[in-house]
């Protein structure tokens, strides 16, 4: 079994949500996962006492949560010694959109390239749209870009576009890669 800590950054909980269905999928498969929102990542703890790591952020206007980069800079030497993974969420991967695509892409290779941070795994999901618990301008904004990315406008409602079976396909991947470089990990059932 190995330890895997899952860190996430969220800005409205969909990140978070991915980050519990990727530590279920790693638990199901005989590992030990800790999922860690990377606003309360102490100070004081080691990335080196886990076996792998693997890192999830939202990215809204093309920003990754500061306390997700904070903490990928503050451990790069520690992640490039084991597996890592990075996944992020966004609405623009939640569209079938090849341009809106190409931009949820870029900005994982920005934050890659600005972290000189190479992953063994990168995965790109759907958000989420939770106009019900927006404030009355975040829902206008929110309106306003979901109108052009998704048409789903009806704010008296949310919406969720993360494929599921694409997140569980991500960890059991991940998985995959920690049993293979980390000594003394079972074998995945």
């Amino acid at each position: 079994m190995a330890s895997i800590l899952v860190l996430y950054g969220t800005g409205e909980g969909q990140t978070a949500t991915v980050a519990d269905r990727i530590a279920t999928v790693l638990a199901d498969r005989g590992h030990d996962a800790e999922t860690v929102d990377a606003t309360e990542w102490p100070g004081g703890r080691d990335v080196d006492a886990f076996d792998a790591v693997l890192v999830g952020a939202s990215v809204h206007g093309g920003t990754h949560q500061p306390a997700v980069r904070e903490f990928v800079a503050a451990n790069r030497e520690a992640l490039r010694a084991r597996p890592t993974a990075f996944f992020q969420v966004s609405l623009s991967a939640a569209v079938d959109d090849p341009e809106r695509q190409a931009i949820a892409a870029q900005n994982v290779t920005d934050f890659l390239a600005a972290a000189d941070w190479h992953p063994d795994r990168v995965g790109v999901f759907g958000g989420a749209l939770r106009y019900t618990e927006y404030g009355f301008l975040m829902r206008l904004v929110m309106q306003r870009i979901a109108k052009r990315a998704t048409g789903d406008t009806d704010t008296s409602r949310d919406y969720e576009y993360t494929d599921w079976d694409e997140v569980e396909a991500f960890a059991a991947d991940f998985a995959a890669v920690v049993e293979e470089l980390v000594d003394d990990v079972p074998t995945g059932k």
